[in-house]
């Protein structure tokens, strides 16, 4: 079995949880997830099978969607709901459109973030988390994610209360945290904020409506259609150029030689070498020799 299951992880399971069942519902040990998902967190989580998972890291790279309530009034420990209280703001709050829209545009496009000390980003070898559950604050490298768009969801003109929610979707990059993004979203609008609930839409080329969860999965490969919804690898790797090999580069891409590097790496960091539309090989720049490019990945035909 090789390919890529969308599944929609459900909440309360960890990613690691879906990949402890999967290898037992597909009798496989081959599987992999492509980027983790808090247990509260629901939404879509590829799950690469067999050769695909030589591609895992790819899909954990690529760009996702999210929609999110964001809270205002209360920040937390763990910038979500599931932490305890830091800060509470029990005043009247009044915010137009205009200055969520304002808070929202001020966070598109490449910002910086310092990430949440209940995380998994390790500091001298220890994962943030683990400092955090013994009282422990430690300094925290600040990273630069990008933003493509932040979105409000709510049609209203206008939000009052004591705690004010409203939904948000956003399309980031790799190592965004929207925990974090909640509690700045907090910041530009003068009140303490948090995550109240978070779905992940999409997830590089795959989309919710694409994805089955763990009881259909279950359904499926007892009436053997499992097969119906696992997605070969080049769909996975659609967004990249693909070239079909041909006899006068056949031999050299099926044995990984360094090539001269193709016009399509102009434009793309990643280029597919392909026969009858079935990967062989992702060639990328070499990294030290200049007109030259390399493969990152291979693919044995079996």
């Amino acid at each position: 079995m090789n390919g890529i299951l969308p599944l929609w992880k459900e909440q309360g399971m960890t990613s690691h949880d879906c990949v402890f069942k999967l290898r037992k519902i597909l009798k496989t040990k081959r599987v992999g997830h492509t980027g983790t998902l808090d247990p509260e967190v629901t939404g879509v989580l590829p799950i690469c099978i067999g050769q695909a998972t030589r591609i895992a890291e790819y899909l954990t790279d690529a760009g996702k969607t999210y929609e999110a309530v964001i809270s205002i009034g209360v920040s937390t420990t763990t910038e979500d709901a599931q932490g305890e209280t830091v800060e509470r703001d029990t005043s009247f709050k009044t915010l137009t459109r205009q200055d969520v829209l304002q808070a929202l545009l001020s966070l598109t496009g490449e910002i910086e973030q310092t990430p949440p000390m209940y995380s998994a980003v390790k500091v001298n070898g220890k994962k943030l988390y683990e400092y955090a559950r013994k009282g422990q604050t430690v300094e925290r490298p600040t990273r630069k994610v990008s933003i493509y768009s932040l979105d409000l969801l709510e049609g209203v003109q206008k939000f009052e209360g004591e705690e004010i929610t409203f939904r948000v979707r956003i399309a980031c990059s790799k190592g965004t945290y929207i925990r974090t993004l909640a509690v700045q979203i907090g910041e530009k609008l003068g009140f303490p904020a948090h995550m109240a609930f978070l779905t992940r839409v999409t997830s590089g080329t795959f989309s919710k409506d694409d994805c089955v969860t763990l009881e259909q999965v279950e359904k499926l490969v007892s009436e053997g259609k499992i097969d119906e919804v696992i997605r070969p690898v080049e769909y996975a790797l659609s967004t990249y150029p693909f070239i079909e090999i041909d006899e006068s580069n056949e031999k050299q891409i099926l044995n990984g030689q360094v090539l001269p590097a193709h016009a399509f790496l102009k434009k793309s960091d990643k280029i597919i070498f392909s026969k009858e539309g079935k990967v062989l090989a992702v060639y990328v720049q070499h990294p030290t020799k200049e007109g030259l490019m390399k493969p990152e990945k291979m693919f044995p035909q079996v």
